[in-house]
């Protein structure tokens, strides 16, 4: 049931995108481009995802379980530092650049988008870098 479940979610997602124009990376840059000739369709997007995440998130604290009866985790971090704040830069100048975010580039790709095979391979690299990274041992200071 899991699976299923997973699979009508991503589905529902994927669906969403392409109708709100979120695989369009024409449509995410000219969100982007305040000085040119803004297109604020996407502010709607972003706003009716963020009053589901409200309801969404309101609702889960006041819960133990998940819908399906598992364990529910929910974020415990608070600390905004500077690894989450150059994170975000990077992820926002990304998305500037390509007119992509992960969601959007995997629906594109699977689409047959060439744009967006070469995001997500690109994507996939820098993951595996910075796990990569993540491993490598830290240098101590003397």
């Amino acid at each position: 049931m899991h699976r299923l479940s997973e699979f009508i979610v991503g589905l529902l997602f994927g669906l969403g995108l392409l109708l709100s124009g979120m695989t369009d990376p024409s449509k995410v840059q000219g969100f982007l481009d305040l000085a040119g000739t803004w297109d604020p369709s996407l502010a709607f997007v972003m706003g009716g995802g963020i009053l589901v995440g409200f309801v969404a998130f309101t609702i889960a604290k006041k819960r133990t379980t998940n819908v399906l009866g598992g364990a529910l985790h929910l974020p415990t971090a608070t600390h905004i530092d500077k690894r989450l704040v150059l994170g975000g830069l990077l992820f926002g100048a990304g998305w500037g650049l390509a007119g992509f975010c992960p969601g959007p580039a995997l629906v594109s790709m699977a689409a047959g988008q060439d744009k967006a095979l070469v995001f997500v391979l690109a994507m996939v690299l820098g993951m595996g870098i910075y796990e990569w990274a993540e491993r490598k041992p830290k240098a101590t200071q003397p």
